[in-house]
């Protein structure tokens, strides 16, 4: 259940971004959607891509929890290229970025 509750904000996120007409999608994939994980991807022609998977782990347990790695690269305005690694499980969410302030 929680795996659809994941996923379904990941697609109400893409839906709700605002839409440039000049942005296209170059690749694209979306692999192992079922109850225990998922896999997608995508690139832009504005230089954003995402890759993200999941897994349920110990499915069935007291100790069921969903992990999601992750990583998200983009360029901003001043052409200066920024990458997010993530990993979200039960241990929290844990963003790692060479532009991120080290903890």
């Amino acid at each position: 259940m929680k795996l659809i509750i994941v996923f379904v904000a990941v697609i109400a996120l893409a839906v709700a971004a605002p839409a440039d007409s000049d942005i296209t999608v170059l690749k694209q994939s979306v692999d192992h959607v079922d109850p225990t994980g998922y896999k997608f991807e995508y690139e832009q022609s504005d230089g954003v891509s995402r890759s993200e998977e999941a897994i349920v782990k110990n499915v069935g347990t007291e100790q069921e929890a969903l992990e999601v790695r992750g990583t998200i690269t983009w360029t901003a305005p001043d052409g200066q290229v920024f990458t997010l690694n993530f990993v979200s499980d039960e241990n929290g969410y844990r963003p790692e970025g060479a532009h991120l302030p080290h903890l």
